[in-house]
């Protein structure tokens, strides 16, 4: 079926954001700044470039850590505000905190939520544990970091891609709150009951944790790939953020697969696919590689953000698991898609059912030679959903922003 963003804003606010002008389509008026300035701009904007704000808006942005998919979407959506003149200091943990350093100079590191994964389940009571004992030694080091971001920076408002510790200082300083991820679908969107099926117990579980994570904003921004309803005020649905590189990256399709995946548990994937005879590219599955390494029609690589994206574009068809970003990319680049979710984890089950429920794809807990197959079977179908998808780039998400901080100052 095809895509469908339909009016999704139940706003309390008058924010002029334009509807979709076709069911297949999310138009948007693009808003006056580009989205990307020079390598490691500023925070305080000095570098960039574009139509200014006559009045700029201090904002703290916080990322939080856990899946590399909250920065990669946080770098598209800082260089838009830095190109708009804005003042940020960002705010994020783990790996996020070492891919914006690499980009921004006012990056602080604070202390994450982060997940323990083993045979492609997420282990909750070990991640329960963990995080608790890491997060009591963490605390002091956090509040002395406050204290110094409140004497040196002063922000007029927050914006935060589901971390907490800028959301409490939010509220604790009664700043508006902006969110901005694919998160909050989970808790502000309605979904069929059979997409819950075999997982209502977790889905309601997750579905109280990011309530309670991100209470009260004064606006969510929830990126998503699939239509499904609003069902709470002050929110608005954005197509997928997608960074700069994926926006221009030219669609063909090739005769290779591209394989990426990360959990461990799919000791049995590299032997369905070697059984199922078509030329994969695979990434993640051997993270100590210098060099690609051929087995058969299985090509190993290391992992490279440009080949990766050079692959992906030129793809016949895509082998993931179930995490926002990639699937996003996958949709836009119109990438039929076989996902494997990492079981226990709601928010992947739940967009790999939206894959195929929309047609783009099957999603499957494990992978044999017979789903290979059956997904082989599918791709002319799979391809001609897709073909109906179309995205204005980031103008929805951009729009929507500025209208929102244009009632900051």
């Amino acid at each position: 079926m095809p895509h469908l963003f339909g009016p999704s804003a139940t706003d309390r606010h008058p924010l002029q954001i334009l509807q979709p002008a076709g069911p297949t389509q999310c138009v948007v008026e693009a808003p006056n700044c580009p989205a990307s300035v020079g390598d490691r701009p500023s925070a305080t904007g000095e570098k960039a470039r574009g139509t200014q704000y006559p009045d700029a808006v201090k904002i703290l942005y916080g990322v939080v850590g856990e899946g590399m998919g909250h920065a990669i979407r946080s770098r598209v959506v800082l260089d838009h505000l830095l190109a708009c003149g804005h003042e940020v200091t960002i705010m994020a943990s783990s790996r996020a905190a070492d891919y914006l350093a690499r980009r921004y100079a006012q990056v602080r590191r604070i202390h994450g939520f982060h997940i323990i994964y083993e045979d492609n389940r997420v282990r909750k009571g070990k991640t329960l544990l963990s995080n608790a004992i890491a997060g009591t030694a963490a605390l002091p080091k956090q509040v002395r970091s406050y204290f110094r971001l409140v004497e040196d920076f002063a922000p007029n408002a927050v914006i935060s891609d589901f971390e907490s510790w800028t959301y409490f200082y939010g509220k604790a300083h009664r700043l508006p709150i902006f969110s901005i991820d694919n998160m909050q679908a989970l808790h502000r969107c309605r979904h069929p009951p059979e997409l819950l099926k075999g997982i209502r117990r977790d889905f309601e579980m997750a579905r109280a944790l990011v309530k309670s994570k991100m209470l009260r904003c004064d606006h969510y921004i929830i990126t998503s790939f699939f239509g499904a309803p609003v069902r709470k005020p002050n929110t608005t649905m954005v197509p997928p953020i997608l960074r700069p590189e994926i926006l221009s990256a030219q669609a063909t399709t090739g005769d290779h697969v591209l394989v990426y995946q990360t959990a461990e548990g799919h000791d049995a994937l590299p032997r369905a696919l070697a059984d199922w005879g078509i030329p994969c590219r695979v990434y993640g599955m051997r993270r100590k590689l210098t060099a690609d390494v051929c087995e058969g029609t299985l090509t190993y690589r290391p992992f490279d953000e440009a080949q990766f994206i050079a692959d992906l574009a030129s793809a016949r068809a895509v082998i993931s698991g179930g995490g926002f970003t990639l699937l996003g990319e996958c949709v836009y680049l119109k990438k039929p898609t076989l996902t494997i979710p990492v079981l226990g984890q709601v928010e992947q089950v739940l967009n790999s059912r939206y894959m195929e429920r929309e047609g783009y794809g099957m999603a499957a807990d494990h992978v044999g030679l017979e789903q290979l197959q059956r997904f082989e079977a599918n791709l002319p179908r799979y391809a001609e959903n897709l073909s109906r998808y179309y995205q204005e780039g980031n103008a929805q998400v951009f729009a929507t922003l500025d209208a929102l901080l244009d009632r900051v100052l």
